[in-house]
């Protein structure tokens, strides 16, 4: 259960402010059809993180204990940092959208702005620290949705009342906690 509140959570608070949420917002307001943006979010983000969560399960089998602590520990630092850099959108390419329906646009666009993305990174690695597939999968899933979903319905209304630099914030300090923890070992 752990691993699914704490990937929820860390998910949903790297995506606030991150390029698929701006995504999200410009697929929003050009197709103007929330329920198959919002379902194809949904098939992208468990495509995308189930294939990163497998990877972070394979990292444990070939990396030892403390390679695997050390690595997880920095990966996490690092997240904490990269969280507090804003991600823009490119323009060009929200807006030149394939002709396949706004389902597989969304689910197509979706899958590749997650390739190296924050929350693709994280899931990787919250895979290989709690060593749960199925957990962090449905957890990272539901962050996912729940920074998303939202943007799509509620559009730039609800962009203007979050304060991202806040949440950029918090995030980078759960990140930074999860690295200390990590590589000290605490909790194991």
């Amino acid at each position: 259960m752990e691993a699914f509140l704490v990937s929820t959570g860390i998910v949903a608070l790297a995506e606030m402010g991150d390029k698929t949420q701006l995504l999200s917002l410009v697929l929003a307001a050009r197709f103007r059809k929330p329920w198959p943006i919002v379902l194809g979010i949904l098939v992208a983000t468990l495509a995308n993180h189930g294939l990163a969560s497998a990877v972070g399960s394979w990292l444990t089998t070939v990396m030892g204990p403390n390679v695997l602590r050390w690595v997880l520990g920095a990966s996490f630092i690092a997240m904490a940092v990269w969280v507090l850099v804003p991600d823009k959108l490119d323009d060009d390419k929200a807006n030149n959208a394939p002709r396949m329906g706004v389902f597989l646009t969304t689910t197509v666009a979706f899958f590749l702005a997650e390739m190296g993305d924050k929350t693709q990174i994280a899931t990787v690695m919250l895979a290989a620290q709690y060593k749960a597939w199925f957990a962090v999968v449905a957890g990272t899933t539901l962050g996912m949705m729940l920074a998303n979903a939202p943007v799509v319905w509620l559009g730039e209304a609800i962009t203007r009342r979050v304060p991202l630099r806040l949440v950029h914030q918090v995030s980078a300090g759960i990140f930074a906690v999860l690295g200390v923890i990590a590589l000290t070992g605490w909790g194991s």
